[in-house]
C-alpha cells in the first residue's frame, strides 16, 4: 500500500516486519464489526529471539521504551495485514501494556510510553488512545514487554 501513513513510516524510516506465526492456539488478530482486537506481541529482535529481563534489573527503563516502540511497529504490521491500509485506521482505541518488572518497579507508564508515543508519531490525532501500564512478575519466555491492541477502522 502506499498511502499517506505508508508515506509517514518511511519518513520516519520504518519498515514493517512480517506478522509472525502464533506459537500457540490464538491468531494475529480478530476484528469484529469496526475493531481490531490485536494479539499481545514481545519486543523481537531483528537477528531473530526476543529481548528479555526485568525492567528495573538488568534492562533500563529507556532500554524498555525502545521495546514498547519495536512491539508497537509489530503491532503496525499485524494491523496492516488485518485492514490492508492503514489509511483505513480511524482510532487507535485502546492499549494494553504489560512490563516484566523487578518487585520494586513504579515506572511501568514510561515503558509503555514507547508504543503510545510511536502510534502518535504515525497516526498523530487518531493515535491517542486509552491506556493501561501494569507490571507483571513475569512474561512469556522472560520478554520485557508485552503489548495488545484495539483498533478502530472503517
Amino acid at each position: 500500500m502506499s498511502g499517506a501513513i505508508e508515506a509517514r513510516l518511511k519518513s520516519l524510516g520504518i519498515v514493517l516486519p512480517p506478522v509472525p506465526t502464533p506459537v500457540a492456539n490464538y491468531v494475529p488478530f480478530v476484528i469484529t464489526g469496526s475493531l481490531v482486537f490485536l494479539s499481545g506481541q514481545g519486543p523481537r529482535r531483528p537477528e531473530g529471539g526476543m529481548h528479555t529481563g526485568k525492567v528495573g534489573g538488568g534492562v533500563t527503563v529507556d532500554d524498555a521504551y525502545q521495546h514498547a516502540r519495536i512491539v508497537g511497529i509489530q503491532l503496525l504490521s499485524a494491523l496492516r495485514d488485518a485492514v490492508g491500509d492503514l489509511d483505513r485506521v480511524t482510532r487507535v482505541v485502546k492499549l494494553l501494556g504489560m512490563v516484566n518488572g523487578v518487585p520494586d518497579f513504579k515506572q511501568h507508564p514510561k515503558v509503555i510510553n514507547g508504543c503510545s508515543d510511536l502510534l502518535v508519531e504515525v497516526f498523530e490525532a487518531k493515535g491517542k488512545h486509552a491506556r493501561s501500564a501494569v507490571g507483571m512478575g513475569s512474561l512469556p519466555d522472560d520478554i520485557t514487554v508485552e503489548i495488545e491492541a484495539i483498533v478502530e477502522f472503517k
